[in-house]
Order: structure tokens, then C-alpha cells, then sequence
């Protein structure tokens, strides 16, 4: 009995110190990111993206600045928060990376279908990343409160809420499955639980975020975009109505959430 005993405080033993380390762990993370965040690198990103909203630019030489981002033509503070929403010129629901390369088209003249088959982080596509870091960066502070007021709007929620659970790939994976409920991390971080509102700065609400691993600025598509490469699907194609419905469902269950965009990101 004595040596059952013993085993058993000793397992206790190993794992509150595992659990300690992990909190260390998580803590020293935090530091880090508190460290930098007086020079994020994703300021560079905001800055150029303020300056090619004003920049005339495209085959019609036009700047971004008459540009409708739901809050009407060239109202940009605010905007973020409310997106994904529907637009009835488009007679779609756009998330910010889609909205702004509707206005790149017709206000400048650039052919959305050739910037959409554009690699991550080159040409217009790396115009594109800044645009959306400086139009979220200007709504920093601001709550989320996305609209479900159309029915479009609420379609694409339940769409992606049934994507967020859907398992399939090599490894059954699905969003749910790192992202489906509360006190899970991986690699000694984190990971929020997105079926809910998981607090301000967290999740949806930190996205469009630098990663500090690989010295890039992520977008929330590149952002869902990997979590599919992770899972071992087929990534989805720029402007996917997959990525769009998943971003309303992270965006509705954010409501009332911080923006800390552009925030840091291992």
C-alpha cells in the first residue's frame, strides 16, 4: 500500500511540474511578445498599406480612397470589426482581403482574378497583406460586432460552423479539434477555444498578426489557409467562400471582442 502510495504522489509530482513548466513556459512567451511589441515589424506593413490607399495606382491611376468598406466610401476606422458582412454591389458576403480587391478593381482598374492566382507575400497579393494590416490596425481597440442581419450573412455562419467541425484528411482532423474547447496548447502555447467568444485579442480578433518565426505578415486567409495545410487538406483557394464562411463563424462568436490587429505571433 505504502509503495502505491508513493508512485501515486509521485506521478502527481511529475505532472504539477509539468504543468508548471508549461506555464513558464506560456508566461516567457508572453514576455517575449511584450517586448517587442513597442517595434512590432508589422508596423512597417501598416505603413505602407496607409500609403497605397492614398497612392494612385492601376490602369485607371486611381487611389483606394473612395473605396467602400461597409461603412460607406472611404470610411476606414470602424470597418474592420464589422467584417465579414454583405455587400450588395458584389451581392456577396466579403471578408476585408476580398472587399479590397473588389475596390482594386473597380476604382483602380487591377484584375481581381490575377491577383487572387498571385503567390503569398509577392506583388499585388503582398500590396494587398498591407492594405488589410493598416485598415484592421485603424479599428485596434474597437469590438467586434458582426452583422447576421442578411440572410446571406447567416447563411454563411451556419456554413461555417458545420466547416469548423467537419472532419476529414489523412488524420480525421478538424478546426474543432485543436480549436473546439477550452485549456488545450500545443508546442507550449495556447489555443483558444473559437466555438465561443474567447476573449479580447485572442483568435479572430488578432488577425491580420506578424509571425515572428518566420519574419512574415499573416492575413486571416493565409492564417486559415495553413490550419488546413496542418490538417493535411487540400488548401483552399484565395477567396474561397470555405475561408470567408469560417472567418463569419470565428467573427460572430468573437462579438464584443478586442482588436489587437496587427498583433504578434510566434
Amino acid at each position: 500500500m505504502k509503495t502505491r502510495w508513493a508512485l501515486s504522489a509521485a506521478l502527481l509530482a511529475v505532472a504539477s511540474a509539468g504543468a508548471h513548466a508549461q506555464d513558464d513556459a506560456a508566461a516567457g512567451i508572453a514576455k517575449f511578445r511584450e517586448m517587442l511589441a513597442d517595434g512590432n515589424p508589422a508596423e512597417l506593413f501598416e505603413m505602407k498599406g496607409q500609403e497605397l490607399w492614398t497612392q494612385k495606382r492601376g490602369p485607371k491611376n486611381a487611389s483606394l480612397e473612395k473605396c467602400d468598406l461597409g461603412l460607406g466610401p472611404g470610411v476606414v476606422k470602424g470597418a474592420f470589426v464589422q467584417l465579414p458582412k454583405y455587400f450588395a454591389d458584389t451581392q456577396r458576403v466579403q471578408d476585408l482581403e476580398m472587399r479590397l480587391i473588389t475596390c482594386m478593381e473597380t476604382l483602380q482598374g487591377f484584375n481581381a482574378a490575377d491577383i487572387m492566382k498571385t503567390a503569398w507575400g509577392k506583388g499585388e497579393m503582398a500590396n494587398l497583406t498591407a492594405l488589410a494590416t493598416w485598415v484592421g490596425a485603424e479599428s485596434k481597440g474597437m469590438r467586434f460586432n458582426l452583422s447576421q442581419a442578411h440572410e446571406s450573412e447567416r447563411t454563411m455562419y451556419e456554413v461555417g460552423k458545420r466547416l469548423f467541425f467537419q472532419r476529414a484528411g489523412t488524420h480525421d482532423f478538424s478546426c474543432a479539434t485543436c480549436h473546439g474547447t477550452d485549456d488545450k496548447r500545443i508546442r507550449l502555447q495556447d489555443l483558444p477555444n473559437l466555438t465561443k467568444n474567447p476573449g479580447d485579442g485572442v483568435g479572430f480578433a488578432a488577425w491580420p498578426a506578424y509571425r515572428i518565426s518566420n519574419g512574415q505578415m499573416w492575413s486571416m486567409q493565409l492564417r486559415l489557409n495553413d490550419c488546413y495545410r496542418q490538417q493535411r487538406f487540400p488548401e483552399p483557394k484565395f477567396g474561397s467562400d470555405v475561408t470567408t464562411a469560417l472567418s463569419v463563424y470565428m467573427g460572430v462568436n468573437a462579438k464584443g471582442a478586442e482588436s489587437i490587429v496587427p498583433a504578434l505571433k510566434r
